[in-house]
Protein backbone atom coordinates (compact mmCIF):
# COMPACT_ATOMS: atom_id res chain seq x y z
CA UNK A 1 0.00 0.00 0.00
CA UNK A 2 1.04 3.57 -0.53
CA UNK A 3 -0.23 7.09 -0.34
CA UNK A 4 0.36 9.27 -3.39
CA UNK A 5 0.81 13.03 -3.21
CA UNK A 6 0.78 14.97 -6.50
CA UNK A 7 1.97 18.56 -6.90
CA UNK A 8 1.80 21.05 -9.76
CA UNK A 9 5.08 22.13 -11.31
CA UNK A 10 3.75 25.13 -13.25
CA UNK A 11 3.29 27.32 -10.19
CA UNK A 12 5.80 29.95 -9.14
CA UNK A 13 6.22 29.00 -5.50
CA UNK A 14 9.09 28.32 -3.19
CA UNK A 15 10.27 24.86 -2.16
CA UNK A 16 9.02 25.42 1.37
CA UNK A 17 5.51 26.27 0.19
CA UNK A 18 5.50 23.25 -2.12
CA UNK A 19 6.58 21.00 0.77
CA UNK A 20 3.88 22.47 2.99
CA UNK A 21 1.17 21.80 0.43
CA UNK A 22 2.40 18.25 -0.10
CA UNK A 23 2.14 17.77 3.67
CA UNK A 24 -1.37 19.26 3.70
CA UNK A 25 -2.39 16.82 0.95
CA UNK A 26 -0.96 13.86 2.86
CA UNK A 27 -2.67 14.76 6.13
CA UNK A 28 -6.05 15.64 4.63
CA UNK A 29 -6.15 12.45 2.54
CA UNK A 30 -5.11 10.38 5.57
CA UNK A 31 -8.19 11.74 7.37
CA UNK A 32 -10.42 10.25 4.65
CA UNK A 33 -9.13 6.70 5.17
CA UNK A 34 -10.99 4.19 7.30
CA UNK A 35 -9.36 2.62 10.36
CA UNK A 36 -8.62 -0.76 8.78
CA UNK A 37 -6.92 0.88 5.78
CA UNK A 38 -4.77 3.03 8.07
CA UNK A 39 -3.77 0.03 10.19
CA UNK A 40 -2.80 -2.06 7.14
CA UNK A 41 -0.86 0.84 5.59
CA UNK A 42 1.01 1.58 8.82
CA UNK A 43 1.85 -2.12 9.29
CA UNK A 44 3.44 -2.05 5.83
CA UNK A 45 5.59 1.01 6.61
CA UNK A 46 3.24 3.87 5.65
CA UNK A 47 4.84 4.33 2.21
CA UNK A 48 4.32 7.70 0.55
CA UNK A 49 5.27 8.79 -2.96
CA UNK A 50 5.35 12.40 -4.21
CA UNK A 51 4.75 12.82 -7.92
CA UNK A 52 4.45 15.84 -10.20
CA UNK A 53 2.12 17.03 -12.92
CA UNK A 54 2.77 19.76 -15.43
CA UNK A 55 -0.29 21.89 -14.73
CA UNK A 56 -3.84 22.16 -13.41
CA UNK A 57 -5.35 20.34 -16.39
CA UNK A 58 -3.15 17.31 -15.79
CA UNK A 59 -3.95 17.35 -12.07
CA UNK A 60 -7.69 17.41 -12.83
CA UNK A 61 -7.27 14.56 -15.32
CA UNK A 62 -5.53 12.47 -12.66
CA UNK A 63 -8.25 13.34 -10.14
CA UNK A 64 -10.93 12.22 -12.60
CA UNK A 65 -9.11 8.93 -13.17
CA UNK A 66 -8.72 8.39 -9.41
CA UNK A 67 -12.45 8.94 -8.95
CA UNK A 68 -13.25 6.47 -11.73
CA UNK A 69 -10.95 3.92 -10.03
CA UNK A 70 -12.74 4.45 -6.71
CA UNK A 71 -9.69 5.96 -4.99
CA UNK A 72 -10.56 8.65 -2.46
CA UNK A 73 -8.53 11.83 -2.79
CA UNK A 74 -8.44 15.44 -1.71
CA UNK A 75 -7.43 18.60 -3.57
CA UNK A 76 -5.51 21.32 -1.74
CA UNK A 77 -6.10 25.00 -2.41
CA UNK A 78 -3.96 27.90 -1.30
CA UNK A 79 -5.32 30.53 1.07
CA UNK A 80 -3.60 33.27 -0.93
CA UNK A 81 -1.75 34.86 1.95
CA UNK A 82 1.74 34.77 0.45
CA UNK A 83 2.92 33.52 -2.94
CA UNK A 84 -0.23 32.35 -4.74
CA UNK A 85 -3.66 33.69 -5.54
CA UNK A 86 -6.46 32.64 -3.15
CA UNK A 87 -8.04 29.35 -4.17
CA UNK A 88 -5.16 28.20 -6.37
CA UNK A 89 -5.24 24.40 -6.61
CA UNK A 90 -1.76 23.23 -5.69
CA UNK A 91 -1.74 19.54 -4.82
CA UNK A 92 -3.70 16.34 -4.47
CA UNK A 93 -3.40 13.52 -1.96
CA UNK A 94 -4.85 10.02 -2.02
CA UNK A 95 -5.88 7.74 0.78
CA UNK A 96 -3.45 4.86 1.26
CA UNK A 97 -4.27 2.41 -1.54
CA UNK A 98 -3.09 -0.94 -2.86
CA UNK A 99 0.03 -0.35 -4.98
CA UNK A 100 -1.29 -2.10 -8.09
CA UNK A 101 -4.61 -0.26 -7.97
CA UNK A 102 -3.09 3.21 -7.68
CA UNK A 103 -0.29 2.46 -10.13
CA UNK A 104 -2.91 1.92 -12.84
CA UNK A 105 -3.74 5.63 -12.50
CA UNK A 106 -0.40 7.21 -11.56
CA UNK A 107 2.29 5.01 -13.15
CA UNK A 108 2.96 7.49 -15.98
CA UNK A 109 3.69 10.37 -13.58
CA UNK A 110 7.26 11.20 -12.63
CA UNK A 111 8.69 11.54 -9.14
CA UNK A 112 9.03 15.07 -7.83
Amino acid sequence: MKQVIIVRKDLEWGKGKLATHAAHAAVEAYRLADKSTIEKWEEQGAKKVVLKVADLKELKDVQKNLKEAGIKNVVIRDAGLTQLEPGTITALGTVPTDDKKIDKVTDKLKLL
